[in-house]
């Protein structure tokens, strides 16, 4: 049973029915005791009463040996049976007090009282109480099991009144479309309540953040691919409408570089999304670094070679931690083509790895123009650009390296490189 108001009532109606078996089971044993009493006191006064008034035996036979009443003897001191009110001799002779003897193979009730040398006996048919007593036990159940239907009543109607808070959150919830992600009005909720309209309304903000931002990535993506597109459309216009073969030609590189943009910022997008959480499951492994800086590099050394870039590996431990290989692969390329994009002909690239205690230490250098300081945080934002920058790029770059640092446990800081130029200092644990 999945339902709280179906458990509460499971839990305190069955509570409340035990409680009333015990009830009656204790009430039941109480006043069978107390019954009990009473007819043990009837008997001893009819004891007293024949000491005082004697015996009077009735004529009618049946009404002599009727057992199911009491039945009443006196005893001589030397143990004989002077009187009995039945013709049998009846329950044997007892000493003074409350007894129970088997006698005639039932049950009786006797009590014996001492008296100028004679010993009176009054005896009762246990059988013959019981039956007396069963017919009083309906009437002592009858108001607790209306106590247990009433409690029951309250109880339902306590837990549907207690469970109201959270059938009113539900409603408010239910009538909300997607767009509504405004908190929840938590004023005059129980305690018990607040704290889970609490979390959800936190959860609330963080996914209308989140949507906001989703809308913003979109609109930004949008307005960054309109760039290229348009380009591509007007050049290949350009290039249908040229007169001669040079003017063709200048027109379908520019149509080429164009294409070759929008794959780029198309990429750059795909790989925003991948990386996004919980848009897929990653799965670290055991991964060399010190081999993977290398195979980037050489990626990026033809490159390098045709702008005129001293591309290459200074200081470069082996070191193994546990990452995603194509994630860090990701970070690396966007450090070394940004370092590539905005240094001039004759400027150098530099990848070190060095390690310290439980910590994989990557930097990037270069010698290019670097950013400013006051710049820093904000081309971590995507697409953002420095201002008046010519380069072509999609400003996608440095948000996935911090992206994927984060993802690694790690963090991503941009400083002065020595000499003049942008660094770029990448921590990542060894074991995450």
């Amino acid at each position: 049973m999945n339902s709280i108001r179906g458990r509460l009532l499971l839990w305190q109606i069955s509570a409340l029915l035990l409680t009333g078996i015990l009830a009656s089971v204790v009430t039941y044993l109480l006043a069978w005791d107390g019954f009990n009493r009473i007819r043990d006191f009837g008997l001893e006064q009819i004891a007293y009463s024949v000491v005082r008034h004697g015996v009077e035996y009735e004529d009618d036979e049946e009404v002599r040996n009727d057992r199911g009443q009491f039945i009443s003897q006196i005893w001589a001191s030397d143990g004989r049976l002077l009187n009995s009110s039945i013709d049998d001799i009846g329950p044997p002779l007892q000493q003074p007090g409350l007894h129970v003897v088997d006698w005639d193979q039932t049950e009786w009730r006797v009590y014996a009282l001492k008296e100028g040398g004679l010993t009176i006996q009054v005896a009762s048919n246990m059988a013959n109480r019981a039956r007396k007593f069963a017919n009083i036990v309906p009437w002592l159940f009858i108001p607790l099991g209306l106590l247990v239907v009433v409690l029951g009543l309250l109880i339902r109607a306590a837990v549907a009144r207690a469970l109201a808070p959270l059938e009113q959150v539900r409603g408010e919830i239910v009538q909300r479309g997607a767009p509504r992600l405004q908190a929840l009005d938590s004023a005059g909720l129980p305690s018990e309540v607040a704290p889970l309209v609490d979390a959800l309304n936190d959860l609330l903000t963080r996914l209308d953040g989140a949507m906001a931002g989703q809308r913003r990535f979109i609109a930004d993506a949008a307005h960054e691919l309109r760039s290229p597109l348009t380009a591509i459309r007007l050049q290949s216009q350009l290039a249908s409408r040229a007169q001669d073969a040079a003017t063709r030609e200048h027109a379908l590189e520019q149509l080429a570089a164009g294409v070759d943009r929008a794959a780029h910022l198309v990429e750059q997008l795909l790989n925003m999304a991948r990386l996004e959480p919980d848009a897929r499951r990653v799965q670290f492994e055991p991964l060399a670094l010190d081999a993977l800086i290398k195979e980037c590099v050489a990626d990026f050394s033809a490159l390098a070679d045709a702008r005129g870039i001293d591309l290459g590996v200074g200081e470069c431990v082996s070191l193994t931690l546990m990452g995603e290989s194509a994630s860090l692969r990701m970070l690396l390329r966007n450090l070394i083509d940004n370092a590539l994009r905005y240094c001039a002909p004759g400027a150098r690239v530099d990848v070190e790895l060095r390690a310290d205690a439980e910590v994989a230490l990557l930097t990037v250098s270069d010698t290019g123009p670097g950013i400013p300081p006051e710049a820093r945080e904000r081309v971590f934002e995507r697409f953002q650009r420095l201002a008046g920058a010519e380069v072509p790029g999609s400003g996608l770059g440095l948000a996935i390296a911090r992206q994927v640092a984060v993802m690694h446990g790690g963090e991503i800081r941009l400083a002065d490189a020595t000499g003049g130029g942008l660094r770029v200092d990448i921590r990542l644990p060894l074991r995450h």
